[in-house]
């Protein structure tokens, strides 16, 4: 059986896993307790700690979570592309920024799901956290408890313990920091946050926006994965360096002046991603930008959108699935501005066939859908 043939399948069946737990669950919001898989389970769990953690979400919020759920479908591309790359016996899984623990979270969730392909797998799990602060909750997120700071100088790691689910997890201050080894990537929403330097010139006041930092992290990633393999994706608020002045401040979820009481605000800048692949050059492949709709689409957003309205008898469920699907999907919307970006070694993209190189598997998210 092929590798392509073997990725399909995989596929297919986290397609329809991902399908009837997002439909049972909305069966059960309406009061038809049809889902009693754990599956269906860890989703409920994750929807009430986000509930208890930030309050009360909206029935659109919901619908999204169940609808997609796009942190799970980072965990189910990390599952593809380490079949597609051939299934190594070691895997370092990385994420950069994790924020609360969150993804890290949901992505183990996932692979917990598909435990029976990983078990012949060293997984080893690796975030790349300057704030001490959030290394804290971090720990407490993805361990259960509280870890003390390692101060040792001949550690690179200045945390260590096991996941609720038995891995093996370490912090460090820089993504250089982590061990050599097959490796995954994971920056959401990270490169948005890093500082950008602002040019202008002449009359009309054209802006450039230029990350020095953004680069040098973007080489450590292509230098690792060249000499190591493995894969990174990069998801992201973006463009593919067509805008000039995307600099803007956030406090409670609305636009804020950057200028005014500075420290209350999340300063962002949009990521130039055409500058991210020319700082990468011929290192290692890079795949993307493409569009969160194309993305979504490529994963099988439609299919299970098919799903879910086919095992809804209810048309205001109907009708939010159809508004959720519209907020992710649509170019005017979210469908547009949010993009990702890949990462992989020449070897994932070719193989050799005597002495001809041809090209092979289809990469996840990237290359469109094939069920058949």
């Amino acid at each position: 059986m092929s590798a392509l043939v073997r990725l399909q399948q995989y596929g297919r069946r986290a397609l329809h896993a991902l399908s009837a737990f997002a439909a049972s669950h909305i069966c059960r919001y309406h009061g038809n307790n049809t889902g009693d898989s754990d599956d269906c389970n860890q989703l409920l769990k994750h929807l009430i700690m986000k509930i208890k953690s930030t309050g009360p979400i909206t029935v659109a919020e919901y619908m999204k979570e169940v609808l997609t759920n796009p942190i799970k479908l980072i965990g189910i591309w990390c599952i593809s592309e380490w079949i597609s790359g051939g299934k190594s016996n070691s895997l370092k899984l990385v994420e950069l920024g994790p924020g609360k623990g969150s993804l890290m979270d949901d992505i183990l969730r996932v692979f917990s799901q598909f435990q029976h392909l990983l078990n012949e797998c060293d997984l080893s799990i690796h975030l790349v956290e300057v704030s001490p602060k959030l290394s804290e909750i971090q720990a407490i997120k993805l361990t259960g408890k509280n870890i003390e700071t390692i101060y040792d100088e001949d550690t690179l790691a200045y945390k260590k313990g096991i996941t609720k689910s038995g891995l093996e997890i370490s912090w460090y201050h820089d993504v250089q920091d982590v061990p050599a080894g097959h490796t995954f990537f994971i920056a959401h929403e990270f490169f948005d946050a890093i500082p950008i330097h602002k040019l202008q010139a002449d009359e009309k006041r054209d802006h450039i926006e230029i990350s020095p930092n953004s680069a040098v992290i973007i080489q450590k990633l292509a230098s690792k994965i060249h000499n190591f393999g493995g894969a990174a994706l990069i998801a992201d608020y973006g463009h593919s360096g067509d805008k000039t002045d995307t600099f803007r401040g956030f406090r409670a979820h609305q636009l804020h002046d950057v200028l005014i009481d500075p420290g209350t605000a999340d300063l962002t800048a949009d990521v130039d991603f055409s500058f991210l692949r020319k700082i990468v050059g011929n290192t290692v492949v890079s795949l993307g930008p493409i569009t969160q709709q194309e993305f979504l689409k490529n994963m099988g957003i439609d299919l299970r959108m098919k799903v879910l309205l086919e095992n809804s008898k209810c048309v205001t469920t109907q009708q939010h699935l159809k508004q959720s699907y519209d907020i992710l999907m649509n170019p005017c919307k979210m469908g547009q501005r949010f993009k990702f970006f890949s990462m992989f070694p020449h070897s994932r993209m070719e193989r050799i066939n005597g002495h001809s190189k041809v090209n092979t598997y289809p990469v996840a998210g990237f290359t469109e859908l094939q069920l058949s």
